[in-house]
């Protein structure tokens, strides 16, 4: 392995390390601030500013590091990154917590640059498995994170932010020295037009072959928002957890994630090939959301993680086939246009997950999981169609 892709796979997991410190402390940090009980709305909105300041800067940093290379892009994102979680250590009041998750969100950008440094030093045929190491990176962030802040939580709430700010610091360094300056992709003149998130949708929503994968993009994120977003709060509202247990369930997954991700992937891409692999973790998928929908104590919940982790092979599938269509010098703008859908998605998906959550959770706490194995009904017709019409335009690359 190359210094720059292991450089990269590591903010990866930095990102996720970052996410998972403060994902079993924030519900107590919000009615800590906020001086309430019932925190789910404010829950979702602080992750919902997250996801929309990716979507509007996700495009702008893919697009910058074609124009200027991968490495100071990575290294500014990192930098603010670091300096973003000093201040939301420091935060006096609910508005300024706000603020942090806003740069954030702007920082954590870099996964663009992450995916379109992969797909550079990647041979196509090669990608999917890549794509997996680089969820399987981000499935060991959540190893280390959540365990860790749950761990601290236990004592402070704020240790974890602090946490994080060192370790975003550390891998500054590490970039300066260990990745190698690679030439921009592209020697055009930086558009700002380009980097408007509904331009560079509607651009890729003319590519006909795009249209079902977009689709199905747009829906496996708003489903995997779901666990995301709840499963801290639905464990400690249904099951009574500390976040300790909280940090230990969600380094369990990790664990089990980046096992899948980094082992299974690439040899389960290679033998049904990424369609049939993407189907099939679908259907994994919408069991494990059964099950935790209806489990009715703690354990039967941990239970199906397994499954969760299984069900995670759909998204480098789905990475694999869109960078299929997309040329070599654009695969910087094709990430990024992905990442923000994601965040798009994240957007409308947290704000309605949560409310849902919310209005129903005094009668039926689970049933926010159910409604999210039902949408993935919504992905097999279009898949099936959008095969079809892949198979007639197979020549087509967005342009």
């Amino acid at each position: 392995m190359n210094r720059g892709l292991f450089v990269v796979l590591a903010a990866v997991t930095l990102d996720a390390v970052g996410i998972g410190l403060i994902m079993p402390i924030l519900p107590g940090l919000l009615r800590d601030l906020s001086g309430h009980e019932l925190i789910a709305n404010q829950y979702g909105v602080l992750i919902a500013l997250y996801a929309l300041m990716q979507f509007i800067f996700a495009p702008i940093v893919g697009i910058l590091s074609d124009r200027f290379g991968r490495k100071p892009v990575l290294l500014v994102s990192l930098a603010a990154a670091a300096i973003d979680y000093a201040l939301m250590a420091l935060s006096p009041s609910l508005w300024f917590l706000y603020v942090g998750r806003i740069v954030s969100g702007i920082a954590s950008a870099n996964a663009a640059v992450a995916s379109a440094y992969i797909a550079d030093v990647t041979p196509p045929d090669e990608r999917g498995r890549r794509f997996g190491w680089m969820n399987a990176c981000f499935g060991l962030g959540f190893v280390a994170g959540p365990a860790l802040g749950g761990w601290l939580g236990e004592y402070s709430a704020r240790a974890p932010f602090w946490l994080a700010m060192a370790l975003n610091s550390a891998l500054v360094l590490a970039a300066m020295v260990g990745m190698p300056a690679r030439q921009p992709a592209s020697a055009k003149p930086f558009d700002w037009k380009a980097v408007n998130p509904f331009a560079s949708l509607s651009a890729a929503l003319s590519v006909r072959t795009m249209l079902p994968l977009m689709a199905i993009f747009v829906i496996v994120q708003m489903v995997g928002q779901i666990g995301g977003v709840l499963w801290v709060i639905h464990g400690q509202d249904r099951y009574g957890w500390s976040p300790a247990i909280s940090g230990l369930t969600l380094a369990l997954f990790g664990i089990l994630h980046a096992v899948v991700q980094g082992v299974l992937t690439g040899p389960v891409i290679r033998r049904l090939g990424e369609r049939g692999a993407f189907a099939a973790s679908v259907a994994i998928d919408a069991v494990a959301f059964v099950c935790v929908g209806l489990a009715s104590q703690g354990w039967m919940a941990i239970a199906a993680i397994p499954l969760l982790c299984l069900g995670g092979m759909e998204q480098p599938a789905l990475q694999a086939l869109f960078s299929r269509q997309t040329s070599e010098e654009r695969q910087g703008e094709l990430q990024g246009l992905l990442a923000s859908l994601s965040s798009l998605a994240g957007v409308i998906s947290t704000i309605g997950v949560t409310a849902l959550y919310a209005a129903t959770a005094p009668s039926a706490l689970g049933l926010v999981w159910i409604v999210g194995a039902c949408l993935y009904l919504f992905c097999l017709p279009i898949f099936i169609r959008g095969g079809r019409r892949a198979r007639l335009e197979r020549g087509s690359t967005v342009a």
